[in-house]
This record gives C-alpha cells, structure tokens and sequence, in this order.
C-alpha cells in the first residue's frame, strides 16, 4: 500500500512539476518512512526534549527521564511529570524552559486539549496544529514533523523548514531562499502528496553536495505574496487619483505649516509689544516718582551730600568755541 501512494505521488509531481520531476528521476523512488506512532504525550515530550540539541545528547537525557520519573522502564505518564519535583528534572538535564513546557504538555493532556491516540487519529490535518500549538514550545512546525513521520500525513509542507526552503532554492536554481508564504503558494500544485514533494526537497540538498543535483529544465518566477500596503494602494483607485491625493495632501500640509508659522510670529509681535509696554510704564512711573518729589527737598538732599560727591554729580558746562571773527 505504500509502495502504491509512493508510485502515484512520484507520478503525480512529475507530471506537475518538470523540475522537481528531475531530482526524482536523478535521486530515485520515495523512501519516505513512517514510524510507528505512540501516545500524543511521549511524541511531543521527545520534540521537547530534541529541541536545540543533537541526537546523542537528547536520546541521553530522556534515557535519564525514564529512569527518574517512569515506573518499570515505561515512559513516565502526565501524572507523573506533574508529580516530579523540579530538581529531579533538573538532574535529568531538562533546562528551566523545557521543565515549564513538560508540565504544561502534561497539564493540557490530562485536560484534553491535546488529544488522545484514537481521537488524534479522527482530526484533520489543520485541527490537529491548531490544538497541539497551544502547548508552550510546541511550535508549528513540530506538529508537522509529527504529522509527516508519525502519523504518515500526505499532503504536509513544512515551509518554515530551512532544508526544504534550501532545496528548493538549489533545485529551482534561485538565487535568493524563497519565503514561506510564496513557497506555500508555489507549492500548491504539489497537493495532495506535499509531504513527498518536501521529503525529495531535502534529498536535493544531498545532491547538490554531491554534485549530482540536475540543472532546472525551465525558469521559474515565484509567484507574488500579496501585501497589506499594495492592498491599500489599489483601493484609491487609478494612478491619477492616488497623484491627486498625494497633490492635496502636500497642499494641506504647506497650509498647516503657513498657518503654524503665522501664529508663531504673531506671537513673538504680541510678546515683544508686551515687553515695549512694560518698559515704557516702568519708565513712566520713573519719571514720575522723580517729578512728584519737589524742587526743595532736592535742594535739600544735594547739600546733604559730601562736598567730593557733589562734585562728581555737577559736570562742567562745555563753553561754545570763539568764531573766526571774535579772534581777530
């Protein structure tokens, strides 16, 4: 049976797909595996474990967690990761986040968000993302790997996956890695054996290493992902309206700017006549104050004073120069 949706998947994309159909034909039939699939909770608990670490390092680390915390050499259950102290989890090699995304793992299983085995089995391929994503760590990707290898899902393409974007780009002959979401749009033609299409994306990445990776029989365009802001543009309407719109925008703005810069000098006018008016009344309560004291009092005040200062005040009168006709 396996063989058969290996052959009609082979089939399928390269009759879509020219190039892909190439590194078919130069690497060989499928050989995709799918392993024997376990509870939900031990497949997820070993994503978490595997997160960020080599093979060697996490198989030593669960090895450690089965010891400590499961009964008899079984896996331990959700009951008992939430009964295990964190030091003994610690001990094991669990870091600090991965303890965190354990006990949730374990605290959603037992309330049902993520689901059982034979429930697990009944959901499609969306729901199943959607449910086990809300587990802390357990990201979109996992649940694809866990999709594709464990529960032999078809039609799953992990575009996030760095080895199928690098395959693509190697196989297509670009020069750029593809983004997701344009990898996705391209890779709708695949459906519904995507999962074969990104198992032989990853075999192209072994082939351009070993020099075997045939060359693309045709260019390829990636098709254009849609963005908010070109939306927006094409909603103004022609090319002439949006330069009409620009045309009033500018317009708007010179006259806002006009009218800021009016009212600035309208202001400093106002302060400085402000100040004008403060020194004249200051000057005029001066002059005054000098006029209302009268002729005898200063009089008065400038015999007071000492001789040597009264001399200072008084200046010399500056005596008019002779004219010619007085010296002669």
């Amino acid at each position: 049976m396996a063989a058969t949706m290996s052959e009609l998947a082979i089939a399928h994309l390269s009759t879509v797909d020219p190039i892909l159909g190439g590194v078919i034909r130069a690497f060989g039939p499928s050989t995709l595996v799918v392993e024997p699939d376990g509870a939900p909770f031990q497949t997820l608990a070993q994503a978490i474990a595997h997160q960020q670490l080599n093979g060697t390092a996490a198989n030593t680390i669960l090895s450690r967690f089965i010891k400590s915390c499961g009964d008899g050499g079984l896996f331990p259950t959700p009951e008992a990761v939430l009964a295990t102290p964190e030091a003994t989890l610690r001990a094991a090699g669990f870091s600090y986040a991965k303890i965190a995304s354990l006990r949730d793992l374990a605290d959603k299983t037992l309330s049902r968000v993520v689901p059982d085995h034979e429930t697990l089995r009944t959901l499609g391929d969306e729901e199943i993302i959607t449910r086990l994503t809300q587990v802390r760590g357990i990201g979109r990707w996992t649940v694809e790997m866990m999709l594709m290898f464990r529960l032999g899902r078809p039609d799953i393409l992990p575009v996030d996956d760095f080895g199928v974007r690098n395959g693509f780009r190697l196989a297509y002959g670009l020069k750029k890695m593809p983004s997701p979401k344009a990898l996705a749009l391209f890779g709708a033609r695949w459906a519904p054996h995507r999962s074969v299409a990104a198992w032989f994306l990853w075999r192209a990445v072994e082939l351009a290493r070993a020099g075997k990776l045939p060359a693309p029989v045709e260019r390829v365009r990636l098709p254009r992902v849609p963005r908010r802001r070109r939306a927006a543009r094409k909603a103004t309407g022609s090319p002439r309206a949006r330069a009409a719109t620009r045309q009033t925008t500018r317009v708007a703005a010179g006259k806002s700017r006009t009218v800021g810069s009016n009212g600035v000098a309208r202001a400093r006018v106002g302060a400085r006549a402000r100040v004008g008016a403060g020194a004249r009344a200051g000057a005029g309560a001066r002059a005054g104050a000098g006029a209302g004291r009268s002729r005898k009092s200063r009089e008065v005040a400038r015999k007071a004073s000492p001789p040597a200062q009264r001399k200072a005040r008084t200046s010399p009168r500056l005596r008019k120069a002779p004219s010619k006709r007085a010296r002669r």
